[in-house]
């Protein structure tokens, strides 16, 4: 496995033609200086920038009208004088150069626009280039340029690989002598994947002409998942997600848990701006960026910090102070965070991953079943990866299929060979049953016989699946799948609308209120080692944030795990744990960590969360179960010894208070 340093910085330098004196208050001195005093140890420098000029002298490209000299050698100089490694950035997606004087080589959408991101056409717009035309050669002549030009380089860092559904004439032609139809969504998306797949090799054998082991990452704003082959094209992942900037502060673990089950190193990546790139003097709280580094490490990552170098080339001292702030700690913790290996209990098996592997695009990135299952798991502190088929269930004491995974027959097949060997089984929603939905592809326990027509509908759950706090049918604003116990036992009851709120027909200000008879259909199914859950509950929980709906969720997971439950903690709900194992110290290490981000404000239509205030959680208790014996137990990096309690293959302790970020360290014999 590649090993990355842990500390690194993204140098965005997207610079306009109308800008003047391009890096004319560029001090390589100064430069590398901040990067010192920032304890960054490896950065992502610029060859060439989404407007398409370059800060090097090529012969391939074009050198940015306004600057003088070769901006690139001299960063990378600079930076290898001072033992930094040296990443080299290139635009391949976005090129508004190109795009202007080729716009035969642009991506047009299926409405036979010019597809953009950020706006139209003749807005101010990226403009997107289509890796089936005469570009692709182009850039990776550059890149192969940059492969000669700078051997000495620690890697390449490629920018805007999407997988774009494209009608130019290229692609038409493209698909025409393949035998695809062009006006065929489905096969539109088949040539995207094989354009994808031709850049790829075409990208690497470029980046790779003089060093054969020259690492490469792919960036695309969200890990493919599901499609495995694809990995054979990274040397390693980074994980782009800007909490503020439109992936929120659940996107990392979620990536991060499904990252660490491929066997390639993988950093997080967050930025220093208040939204996202771009934002030149924007600046989140210190705190928030040492709570994103923190969450990184605790999910077995390296680091990388996104800033924005002025187009002058002076670098902002408020910005590497900052950095500084974080990248000390993480510095502190390193011991302790390097060489790691995930410990969990439970596999979720990524929606996305099963009904569109390999995409990249928002859908895909934001997959509701994904989203809420994960922020399910994170708020009731279980330890989890998120998988795809191809993973080894029965690492894994709990599988959860989350509301969408309709099976095929080699899954149903493989799914249930991990539960006849012992495993637990948790399916919610249209999860579970066959793909054309007409009954169930395993042995549930019950009886399959649609979707109620009534939505919503209602639940009372049985009362250990019951939210403390409420014993009354309440609502689960979605239709629910209509099943019978038969063999298993039922979990509860359905109760149906009186009707559904139409023109004609409407009740209050929402949904009408529930029968008081309940619709002799059952809310969920136990059956040995399996729950089915009648209910998306996990779309759910994500549209709707309702806590009766997450805690229905949770209670289940919790009688599957019952006594396999790896740890337990009383923090609230913002509280983060994660477990890691340095098998090579005979440790594991408790990562606690809380944070709560709040709304404030909105970019690019979803909210910004912040985070400003580190909370100090008093009196924190965590039960930790281990079939090994735990000697002692450290906070870290404090090194100093925590008292614990032993009883029947489990230990507990408690903490005074919780700041921010704490590492146990469970030492054993």
């Amino acid at each position: 496995m590649l090993s990355l340093p842990l500390r690194q910085l993204h140098m965005d330098f997207h610079c306009s033609e109308h800008i003047p004196a391009i890096g004319s208050k560029f001090d390589p001195d100064r430069f590398v200086n901040a990067l010192k005093k920032a304890s960054v140890n490896s950065v992502n420098l610029f060859a060439k920038c989404h407007h398409g000029w370059s800060y090097y002298d090529t012969k391939v490209g074009k050198r940015h009208p306004n600057l003088s000299f070769d901006l690139l050698r001299t960063q990378i100089e600079a930076c290898k004088q001072a033992g930094i490694s040296t990443v080299i950035y290139y635009s391949v997606g976005w090129d508004e150069r190109a795009a202007f004087l080729h716009p035969d080589w642009r991506e047009i959408a299926p409405d036979g626009a010019f597809r953009c991101w950020g706006g139209k056409n003749l807005e101010p717009a990226w403009k997107s280039m289509c890796l089936n035309s005469q570009y692709l050669d182009h850039a990776c002549d550059q890149i192969r340029e940059l492969a000669g030009a700078f051997p000495n380089a620690d890697g390449f860092w490629l920018d805007i690989i999407h997988m774009n559904e494209c009608c130019c004439s290229n692609c038409i032609r493209s698909m025409n002598a393949s035998g695809l139809d062009w006006q065929n969504p489905e096969h539109r998306q088949k040539a995207a994947y094989a354009r994808r797949e031709r850049y790829f090799e075409a990208a690497n054998a470029a980046t790779r002409s003089q060093r054969r082991d020259m690492p490469v990452f792919h960036n695309s704003g969200h890990l493919p998942q599901g499609d495995r082959s694809l990995f054979r094209h990274f040397s390693h992942f980074e994980i782009e997600s800007l909490p503020t900037g439109g992936w929120g502060y659940d996107h990392f673990p979620l990536s991060a848990a499904y990252a660490r089950t491929i066997g390639k190193a993988y950093l997080g990546m967050t930025g220093k701006f208040h939204t996202m790139w771009g934002e030149f003097g924007g600046y989140k709280h210190p705190n928030a960026l040492s709570h994103e580094c923190s969450l990184m490490l605790a999910y077995g990552a390296g680091c990388s910090i996104g800033d924005q170098l002025h187009p002058t080339g002076e670098v902002d001292e408020s910005t590497y102070t900052m950095i500084g702030h974080a990248y000390a700690e993480v510095a502190n913790k390193e011991e302790w965070c390097t060489g790691t290996e995930p410990v969990a209990d439970i596999a979720l098996l990524s929606a996305s991953s099963y009904l569109s592997p390999g995409r990249t695009d928002e859908a895909a990135r934001d997959c509701p079943a994904n989203q809420g299952a994960v922020r399910v798991l994170l708020e009731s502190h279980f330890l989890f990866d998120v998988v795809d088929r191809y993973a080894d269930f029965k690492k894994y004491k709990l599988l959860i299929l989350p509301d969408l995974i309709r099976l095929d027959n080699e899954l149903a097949q493989v799914i249930e060979s991990y539960w006849k060997a012992g495993g637990r089984l948790l399916l919610t929603g249209a999860s579970g049953l066959t793909r054309d939905a007409e009954r169930f592809a395993i042995e549930t326990g019950a009886e399959y016989e649609g979707i109620s027509p009534y939505n919503p509908d209602y639940v009372l759950p049985v009362p250990e699946l019951r939210p403390e706090f409420v014993n009354d049918p309440f609502v689960m604003y979605a239709p629910s799948h209509r099943v019978r116990a038969t063999s298993g036992r039922s979990l509860g009851r359905v109760f149906e609308s009186y009707f559904n709120r139409t023109a004609k027909h409407f009740c209050s200000h929402q949904h009408t209120p529930a029968k008081p008879e309940s619709s002799g259909f059952d809310a969920g199914v136990a059956s040995g080692r399996l729950i089915y859950l009648a209910h998306p509950v996990f779309s759910i929980y994500q549209s709707k944030g309702a806590i009766t709906t997450k805690r229905y969720a949770a209670r289940a997971i919790d009688m599957l795990l019952g006594e396999q439950r790896t740890i337990k903690t009383n923090l609230p709900s913002f509280g983060r744990i994660t477990v890691t194992r340095q098998v090579a110290q005979a440790r594991d290490i408790i990562h606690l960590l809380c944070a709560a981000p709040i709304n404030r404000g909105v970019f690019h239509h979803r909210p910004i969360e912040v985070v400003e205030d580190l909370m100090i959680v008093p009196d924190v208790e965590v039960k930790f179960r281990s079939s090994r014996a735990i000697v002692r137990a450290t906070l870290e990096p404090q090194g100093s010894e925590l008292t614990i309690t032993s009883s029947d293959q489990e230990i507990s302790f408690s903490l005074h208070r919780l700041t921010g970020h704490q590492m146990i360290a469970l030492h054993y014999a």
